[in-house]
């Protein structure tokens, strides 16, 4: 006697239930998106900027650094240590006053340096520093 093999089962799997889950889901996002609001930015040019009024401007005290150590302050010579006193009788005369380190290019770092500790030392902010040829 021989047996004969049963047949094997095939087991399916119903989609019905998970694809109703997603559709679900799904609207639900949908719905919940919808109420979002979304906010713009601002976007109006800036009012036009008032004419310009008639400025003058500010003068500047003019350090120059020769190549061989020569230091003049606004064409007058002084020495390094007598700058300070120099910056605090222009800016006397003139408060608002910037001051331009005009160095040659050759001229010896130390020297620059020195006037500008002398410039710092005379409580001076306004400090800007140009290489010139001349």
């Amino acid at each position: 006697m021989r047996r004969q093999r049963a047949k094997a089962a095939t087991a399916d799997v119903d989609l019905t239930p998970m694809l109703d889950v997603v559709f679900i889901l799904l609207i639900f996002f949908i719905v919940t998106a919808v109420f979002l609001e979304e906010r713009a930015l601002a976007l109006e040019p800036p009012p036009p900027p008032a004419p310009p009024e008639k400025m003058t401007p500010e003068p500047a005290i003019i350090v120059e650094i020769a190549e061989d150590g020569l230091v003049r302050v606004n064409g007058r010579a002084a020495l390094i240590s007598s700058v300070r006193a120099n910056l605090e009788r222009l800016r006397a005369e003139t408060p608002n006053s910037a001051v331009i380190i005009q160095a040659h290019p050759k001229a010896l770092n130390g020297d620059i340096i020195r006037v500008r500790d002398q410039i710092a030392s005379a409580h001076i902010d306004r400090v800007n520093l140009i290489l010139s040829d001349v």
